[in-house]
């Protein structure tokens, strides 16, 4: 039986490759994500297609694991996701810029199966890099 740690760095580096089989393989079918608008989504296709709409807006994107905690069924896992934004992210045009962002997200494993994500991260520092929301004025 696989540790939630193991888990998380599998699901991260399928990620990486655009290995969307085993990417969808370690999602059970019970799976919800719970992004930082904090609307619930259910099924792992919906994990799938979380995961495929950012290597879309950015096919360039690598993940790069920063801590990774486990205790129990759980991994808290910090990362920085960068890339250049070339695909359509939420209805955002392409802006071909570049962005890093930190990343926080929570799985919970049963089974060697992640069953609930839950993801934080700064949109508006996203959007920010983009260009598409002006920067924040300094002091």
């Amino acid at each position: 039986m696989a540790s939630p740690a193991d888990v998380a760095r599998e699901y991260l580096e399928a990620w990486n490759r655009r290995d969307w089989e085993t990417f969808r393989g370690v999602l059970d079918e019970q799976y919800t994500y719970t992004g930082g608008d904090g609307e619930l989504q259910r099924g792992p296709e919906a994990g799938l297609a979380v995961g495929q709409m950012f290597a879309t807006a950015f096919p360039d994107g690598h993940i790069e694991l920063r801590h990774l905690h486990s205790a129990g069924d759980t991994a808290i896992v910090e990362f920085t996701g960068r890339g250049t934004h070339q695909g359509d992210l939420m209805g955002v045009a392409p802006t071909g810029r570049q962005m890093s962002l930190n990343v926080c997200t929570i799985l919970t494993v049963r089974n060697d199966k992640i069953v609930s994500e839950r993801e934080y991260m700064d949109m508006m520092t996203m959007m920010q890099q983009l260009g598409v929301v002006p920067a924040s004025a300094t002091a």
